[in-house]
């Protein structure tokens, strides 16, 4: 794993050795001697995670946090404090304020790299979510990743084993997330992938179950693989901190639990979360735009050439027929002409909706082009073909057309021309050719008909 770090702190020897330790580890370092300039490099320089000390001279870390947290170009970058201070009320500060978390002088070097390395990998989930959904541009990316949104109610799952520190850790999670606790883990796996929950908290007090084989097991799932999970140990077991790290745990908190970072640190999970969730949400909806006909809601051509070659192969290699019908609404531009392209839009949608009606669910319906539209049936012989394309043909013909909310149209016809694969070998384009053919007869012989190609 490599990534870009900015490590930030005024004390110049400071700097100097944690750029050693990283780039022992083949990490590319960048370095500043006080806020301002780590604000100026985030600004200009991709930057993977930040190092940020907070005893620093004119603007303090908790003031640099503040400010690449609330800035959308730099608000999904994570921040690691560096400090000495070591009280709990410094650490609810700096999370408050935007971090991701605090490591405290002097650093040690495992909790160093297994931290940088855990938040790294994050990171590059994000981004990559981040990245499709702006192609879309069906969200707005700065408004989801301002730190200030309104906080969305959280579903907390608990994994404890003893009854006190449960009630302890309910009360304190209470006022920000409904929690449901579990004793039995086995229990809480199936429990987590059933139910809808923004963050999984695992005390590691069980006297006979390793805690760090549920963590495995919830990332292993892949219903369960995205939920953030906080783990609550020990102080001194760095190494159990260390190994939940690398299974892909995101964040820990030591006991005695302080009821302040335990609030802080679950709020940064559950947003980050739904941050997350409304990513992937928007990559789901980047494939449906891809792939649909936006006015009709039909596949579009797109995912016409990309499917139809997968369907004729699988129709070949089972030895089964496949058959495809190319429709077009007979003198669509006379309705558009007459009536204008609003009246013309409302007759596609209510083709398509007629399209729909007729085929069944294992057939592709596509909206080609213009008023063309393709049908493709797998496991349909040519006179199958032929007796859905007549049952659409009549669908069509037998209806008035609303075109607004007053008028219709009884005059809507559409005339079908069918291809079925042949045996010796075929493509997706002398398919369509041969169908397209058959669809210019049926328009030359009169129109509102339904013409079969020959075999």
């Amino acid at each position: 794993m490599t990534a870009r770090i900015l490590v930030v702190d005024d004390v110049p020897a400071n700097v100097k050795l944690l750029e050693a330790r990283l780039v022992a580890e083949y990490f590319d370092v960048l370095t500043a001697g006080d806020g301002q300039s780590a604000l100026a490099i985030c600004e200009r320089t991709p930057v993977d995670l930040v190092l940020l000390d907070i005893m620093m001279p004119g603007m303090d870390g908790f003031e640099v946090c503040e400010r690449l947290k609330a800035n959308s170009r730099t608000s999904h970058i994570p921040v690691v404090m560096v400090t000495a201070l070591d009280q709990p009320s410094d650490r609810v500060r700096g999370l408050k304020a935007g971090a991701d978390d605090f490591l405290t002088k002097p650093v040690n070097d495992l909790q160093l790299m297994s931290r940088v390395k855990s938040l790294v990998r994050l990171k590059n989930v994000s981004d990559e979510l981040r990245l499709r959904a702006q192609t879309a541009q069906t969200i707005g990316l700065q408004e989801l990743a301002r730190p200030d949104r309104p906080d969305e109610p959280g579903n907390i799952l608990l994994v404890d084993a003893r009854a006190s520190s449960q009630e302890r850790l309910v009360r304190a999670l209470k006022p920000i997330a409904d929690v449901s606790v579990i004793t039995d883990p086995q229990a809480a796996l199936f429990e987590a992938a059933e139910s809808s929950f923004d963050l999984v908290i695992v005390n590691a007090n069980f006297d006979d179950y390793d805690p760090l084989r549920l963590c495995s097991q919830l990332r292993s799932l892949e219903r369960t693989r995205f939920i953030p999970i906080l783990l609550v140990t020990e102080q001194g077991r760095d190494e159990m901190v260390v190994r939940a790290l690398e299974l892909g745990v995101t964040d820990y908190v030591m006991r005695p639990v302080d009821p302040n970072e335990l609030v802080a640190r679950s709020l940064t999970q559950i947003r980050r979360k739904h941050c997350n969730d409304r990513l992937r949400a928007s990559v789901q909806q980047t494939i449906e735009l891809a792939i649909t006909d936006d006015l009709t809601g039909l596949h579009n051509r797109r995912y016409l050439d990309n499917h139809l070659k997968l369907l004729m192969d699988r129709a070949a290699a089972r030895g089964r027929p496949l058959s495809i019908c190319i429709t077009d609404i007979d003198r669509f531009k006379y309705v558009n002409d007459t009536y204008g392209h609003d009246a013309g839009d409302e007759v596609l949608r209510e083709f398509a909706n007629r399209v729909r009606a007729t085929v069944r669910g294992a057939d592709l319906a596509c909206r080609f082009g213009g008023e063309e539209f393709v049908i493709v049936m797998p496991d349909t012989t040519p006179e199958m073909a032929a007796i859905v394309a007549e049952r659409l043909r009549l669908a069509v013909e037998s209806g008035a057309f609303p075109i607004s909310r007053t008028d219709t149209l009884h005059s809507v016809t559409a005339s079908l021309g069918i291809s079925s694969l042949r045996a010796d070998g075929d493509t997706p384009e002398a398919l369509l050719k041969r169908a397209d053919m058959a669809l210019y007869q049926a328009k030359n012989n009169g129109r509102n008909r339904v013409v079969a190609a020959a075999a």
